[in-house]
């Protein structure tokens, strides 16, 4: 496909590609360090999440507002983990697939019931991406 930009880990980030990298390890530096509001505004106002379970949030403030409740309950003290597979890129759009989840405290791996296979979907916006639309299923 023209204007796509395609790379392996073994390869190494392409320079568009450190850029939607960084705004997803900045998701990921934002869960460990708990703060639901930096996770929100790395989302676009009407981002939408799909999670396993089922459960389906439009909008960065509903985003806001889960990922605060878990922080303050069942996600308590938890580390969040990406590691992107794919990522390609046309025009103003980027879409990653990697494999994601979180550590409970005291892990160094992410267990196998938490482990997840992620797509995200990015748009640039100015300077930087955002997250238009996020989706995990179990592995």
């Amino acid at each position: 496909m023209t204007g796509t930009t395609v790379a392996s880990p073994a390869q190494g980030p392409a320079p568009l590609e450190a850029t939607v990298h960084d705004t997803i390890m900045a998701s990921v530096a934002a869960w460990t360090a708990q703060d639901a509001d930096a996770f929100a505004e790395l989302y676009s106002p009407d981002a939408t999440v799909v999670l396993a379970g089922g459960t389906f949030l439009r909008g960065r403030e509903e985003i806001r507002r889960y990922m605060a409740a878990g922080f303050a309950g069942p996600l308590r003290g938890t580390c969040g983990s990406d590691e992107q597979d794919s990522v390609r890129q046309a025009g103003d759009w980027a879409v990653v697939v990697s494999r994601s989840g979180y550590l409970l405290p005291g892990e160094d791996t992410v267990s196998a019931e938490r482990a997840r296979r992620a797509t995200w979907t990015l748009s640039r916006h100015g300077g930087g991406w955002l997250v238009e639309a996020y989706h995990n299923c179990a592995l």
